[in-house]
Parts: structure tokens; sequence; C-alpha cells
């Protein structure tokens, strides 16, 4: 994500506050991927989009893993990443 530009990675950020301050919060900003991991979607300029994978510890968001999406599945490498960082932190 840090090699995104300025202005998308603001757009993640606002979409990552949203669902920080407003949670719990539905579509079309967050879905739940199951096995306790949401998804944050996130709409980045030239029509691509951004995923923020994350879950809930202690009450708290913890964000897992990050990326551009390029296809309209969400690779398992991203999903298992993100499984394992959450299943870390237990």
């Amino acid at each position: 994500m840090l090699s995104l530009d300025r202005a998308d990675r603001k757009i993640i950020g606002e979409d990552i506050a949203t669902a920080e301050f407003g949670w719990p919060v539905g579509m079309p900003i967050c879905r739940s991927l199951g096995g306790g991991l949401f998804e944050i979607r996130s709409n980045l300029s030239g029509q691509r989009i951004a995923r923020t994978i994350f879950g809930i510890s202690d009450e708290r968001i913890v964000l897992l893993n990050g990326f551009v999406k390029k296809s309209r599945k969400t690779p398992k490498a991203e999903l298992d990443l993100a499984r394992k960082r959450m299943k870390d932190l237990s």
C-alpha cells in the first residue's frame, strides 16, 4: 500500500477510519469474509479497487493485510496471510 500515490492512500485511510469509528459498518464499506475476518472495500483512482483485511481483537480493529485487487475474486494467498496474522495475535 505504501507504493500507492498520496490520493489513493488518503481514500484507503478514510475508509479505514469509517470502519473504525462507525463499527459495525456494512456494505458498501465493509464485508465479512468469515472466520472473524472482514474487508474494507476502497475504490481508487483509475477504476482500481483496494482491500484491507482486518479482524477484531480485544475490541480493537487490527489491520492484517492490504492489497490492490487485480481480479474479481480475493486471492487465496492474501486471505491465507491475513488468517495467519490473525492466528498469531491469539
